[in-house]
């Protein structure tokens, strides 16, 4: 894609690439066109065109006298000032802390040092506890942290703690859930204009609802524990304007490895990356989710979507407490702005060992894989099962490589086993996978995301090339250091275990949207009845055979 600097008003229309963009969704550096830019500020234009800009609602925090942008807006409210501006250090309430099995422990450890062995949280319903790393393993230090969070839990009588005590049924635990990302966001705890702060890097995941989401360390959260309170530097903001249609064999991860793919895995440090336009405004929940969940892997701060209708209906029936959203002033200023025409756009994989080793999926069709993982915050939600069944349902094949397949939740797991595929005939996903050739989906964790005890179910644990719904692709990221990571959509993944080889989905889910030109002519032959072929075959055998050809190609595409 092309892509330009311009001054931020007026955005004007760049065509840098005058090639077809079918051919290719990214440009080399000799393609990118450059102009100075008279102000201090820029925006970086990456299109074919000059989207239209959608409309911006008014902020809801008052008077304004200089514009913010959505995450200066949260922080300024969340530290009681009127006005921020990037770079100002402020003293932030939060709205909930978020801890799991990993990093429980150490932060609890600080907290007790630190306020006390008999010092109270700053609020017991703001904290929230998710077991979900290291959860179904014989490995007893694993199991130990479990045992921490339920007697700290216990002690501070705290009211989200989400536990598991029987390892061998997770169903008999009705209060796990599983991978703590999804799970705020299940339980309702994921609100517009709140901040949320967690002690794992994807707590960004969070911004899709328009909030302030962000990682920290077991200091920084031993910190709010006993306080509530956190001193935040005020991010810059990039924003990513994304418009065109989206075609139906991408995903919101394409998406954001396009992005990452864009600016690198170092291009947003400590930055907060916006995302807006048509495109987003189409994706559901689910998919902002994973938009907002990898701008980490870009080092960026926290990433952010408007809230719009589709987050409200989201939040209906997940949380009775009151929200208010904030958005963008028309004035605000951006470090840069990067715009995308997304119809444009191919499925991508991030090739090994970089989440920014951008390559196009038709481009590694010679990869041969011994595996396909799909799960973890990033690709374990249910839409992202249910878009691999239907790319199973579409291809009517067999997977040809061990198929892994770990829900993010409970909530995700039922899914799998109760919610029909459409196009199915009433067909589950779990029926689909398993007419598929896919394993059975297994207990909802983190699972080998991040590789995990070596009994870590799937984990890599020998040097193999695995195509994944996951986020990294370091070496050793999902357990054997030599083993090789091609990060994926699901769609892509299901592909690649159909073929055993990294795989373009549009190779199955074109099967069912044949061209133009190609239906023409085989409605043509569609025309020839039983009865002519009888006559032609009297006459001439070798027509006969070509007409019977013809016809047996007729009756499979339309068995597809």
């Amino acid at each position: 894609m092309a892509s330009s600097l311009v001054s931020p008003s007026p955005i004007s229309s760049f065509i840098g690439n005058k090639k077809s963009l079918g051919s290719s969704a990214f440009p080399s550096t000799s393609q990118i066109a450059i102009q100075r830019c008279k102000k201090q500020v820029s925006k970086k234009i990456v299109s074919v065109m000059a989207p239209q800009q959608s409309e911006r609602k008014p902020a809801t925090t008052g008077s304004v006298k200089t514009g913010m942008t959505m995450t200066e807006k949260i922080l300024a409210r969340a530290s009681e000032k009127p006005q921020l501006t990037p770079g100002d250090n402020v003293w932030v309430n939060v709205d909930i802390l978020m801890t799991h099995d990993v990093c429980g422990p150490g932060s609890i450890g600080i907290f007790k040092k630190e306020f006390g062995e008999n010092a109270k949280v700053w609020d017991r319903e703001k904290v929230v506890i998710i077991p979900d790393h290291y959860i179904f393993t014989s490995d007893e230090r694993a199991n130990r942290n479990v045992d921490i969070l339920r007697d700290f839990c216990t002690e501070q009588n705290i009211k989200y703690f989400y536990d598991i005590k029987d390892l061998g049924n997770f169903k008999a635990n009705p209060d796990y859930k599983g991978v703590c990302h999804v799970a705020l966001a299940q339980e309702g705890h994921c609100r517009p204009g709140e901040v949320l702060l967690g002690t794992d890097s994807h707590t960004c995941t969070a911004g899709a609802f328009g909030q302030f989401a962000t990682g920290i360390g077991n200091t920084d959260a031993g910190f709010v524990l006993g306080t509530g309170k956190l001193l935040l530097k005020v991010p810059p903001t990039l924003r990513f304007v994304m418009d065109g249609e989206m075609p139906p064999y991408l995903l919101a991860k394409d998406l954001i490895l396009q992005i990452i793919g864009e600016i690198s895995v170092a291009g947003a440090t400590y930055k907060s990356m916006e995302f807006v336009g048509t495109t987003v405004e189409s994706l559901n929940m689910e998919e902002r989710m994973t938009l907002c969940n990898m701008v980490v892997e870009a080092g960026g701060k926290n990433g952010v979507v408007p809230a719009d209708s589709t987050t409200f209906k989201y939040l209906e029936d997940k949380t009775s407490l009151p929200y208010e959203p904030v958005y963008s002033d028309a004035q605000a200023s951006f470090l840069s702005e990067y715009r995308f025409d997304i119809s444009k756009l191919e499925p991508l994989v991030a090739k090994p060992h970089s989440p920014d080793n951008r390559a196009l999926a038709r481009e590694c069709k010679d990869v041969k894989i011994d595996r396909v993982y799909i799960g973890s915050c990033t690709g374990g939600k249910t839409e992202d099962f249910l878009a691999a069944a239907k790319l199973f349902l579409a291809s009517g094949k067999k997977v040809k490589v061990p198929t892994f397949l770990v829900p993010a939740t409970q909530k995700v797991w039922l899914d799998l086993y109760t919610l029909p595929v459409p196009g199915s005939g009433g067909k589950t996903m779990s029926q689909i996978f398993e007419e598929a050739g896919c394993d059975t989906p297994a207990s909802p964790s983190c699972g080998a995301c991040l590789g995990g005890p070596k009994d870590t179910y799937a984990r890599m644990n020998e040097p193999k090339v695995c195509v994944s719904t996951t986020n990294r692709n370091f070496p050793g990221r999902m357990g054997h250091k030599e083993g090789q990571i091609y990060l994926a959509s699901p769609y892509t993944a299901a592909a690649s275990a159909l073929t055993g080889y990294v795989t373009d989905p549009r190779e199955f889910l074109h099967n069912k949207r044949r061209s133009p030109n190609s239906v023409c002519r085989l409605d043509r032959s569609a025309r020839l009845t039983a009865p002519t072929v009888v006559r032609l075959a009297s006459k001439d055998r070798g027509v006969f055979l070509a007409v019977t050809w013809r016809l047996t190609l007729l009756r499979r595409a339309f068995e597809n």
